[in-house]
C-alpha cells in the first residue's frame, strides 16, 4: 500500500492504485515524505476529505509488541516491535560507575540521596521505557493513517490461581515458602539437603544454591523454575 497525507498534513486513506501515484509524482502534484512505509503528501487541496474508521490494535508483550491497523474488512498496516530488556542492567552499571568515580575523585562527599524525591506519577525506568515505546509507535502510525480508535490488549494472569484453582483470600499470602527464612532455606528443605550433583547429603561441607539461568541473562529467583541445589563447597 501507498499511504497518503493531505496537503494540510492530515492522514488520508491509503491507496493501491500505483499508476495514479506515479502519475501524481511525475507531475509534481505529490511528493515522497517517507520511504518505509512508502508515504506521499499531496501538493494540492482535495476539498472534501472523507476517511473510514480505522482501528489500531496494540498487543503488549514483555519482549515483543504487535500493532495492526484495519478497517471493518481490510488490514491496512501491521508491525512488530522489539521491547528493550536491558534497562535494569544499564541502571546497575551506571550506579557502579558513579560510585567508583566518586571514590576515586572525592575524599568526602555529603549524602544526597535523602534530597531525592519521587513525584506522584513516578514509574520504574523499565516500565517507563515500555510505555514510551508504545506511545511513540502509536504516534508514528497515526501520522500516516487516520486512526479513530485504539484497542490495547492487556493480559493479566493470576499465577497463583493457575497453580491452585481453589485459592482465595489469605491463601495468596501463604505460598510454598511459608515458614522458611528465605528462598535458600526452602530449596535446601525441598531437596532434602542433598547435592544435585552427587546425590549425597552434606557432611562437613557447605551446600550452595545456584541459579539455573543467571540474573544478568534474564533469570529470576523463583525456586520452582530458576533455582537448583546443591553443590558441595569445602570449608576453609
Amino acid at each position: 500500500m501507498v499511504y497518503v497525507i493531505a496537503q494540510n498534513g492530515k492522514p488520508l486513506m491509503p491507496t493501491e492504485h500505483y499508476g495514479k501515484v506515479r502519475w501524481l509524482l511525475k507531475r509534481k502534484r505529490a511528493k515522497v515524505v517517507r520511504r518505509s512505509p512508502f508515504t506521499i503528501q499531496l501538493l494540492y487541496g482535495t476539498g472534501c476529505e472523507r476517511v473510514q474508521p480505522v482501528t489500531l490494535g496494540v498487543d503488549t508483550g514483555y519482549k515483543t509488541a504487535g500493532y495492526s491497523a484495519s478497517t471493518e474488512n481490510k488490514v491496512l498496516f501491521e508491525a512488530k516491535g522489539e521491547m528493550r530488556t536491558d534497562i535494569p542492567y544499564l541502571i546497575t552499571e551506571r550506579r557502579e560507575k558513579r560510585s567508583a568515580r566518586r571514590n576515586r575523585k572525592t575524599r568526602y562527599r555529603q549524602t544526597r540521596f535523602d534530597n531525592r524525591r519521587r513525584t506522584g506519577g513516578w514509574l520504574p525506568p523499565s516500565v517507563e521505557v515500555r510505555l514510551s515505546s508504545h506511545e511513540n509507535m502509536i504516534a508514528f502510525i497515526s501520522s500516516f493513517l487516520p486512526v479513530s480508535n485504539i484497542a490495547i490488549e492487556t493480559a493479566a494472569f493470576d499465577i497463583q490461581k493457575i497453580k491452585n484453582p481453589d485459592i482465595e483470600g489469605k491463601g495468596y499470602q501463604e505460598g510454598e515458602q511459608l515458614g522458611f527464612w528465605n528462598t535458600r532455606e526452602y530449596v535446601l528443605y525441598r531437596d532434602g539437603r542433598k547435592c544435585r550433583v552427587c546425590g549425597r547429603k552434606s557432611k562437613g561441607k557447605v551446600l550452595e544454591v545456584h541459579h539455573i539461568i543467571r540474573r544478568s541473562d534474564g533469570g529470576t529467583d523463583r525456586a520452582d523454575r530458576r533455582l537448583r541445589a546443591l553443590r558441595h563447597r569445602s570449608i576453609r
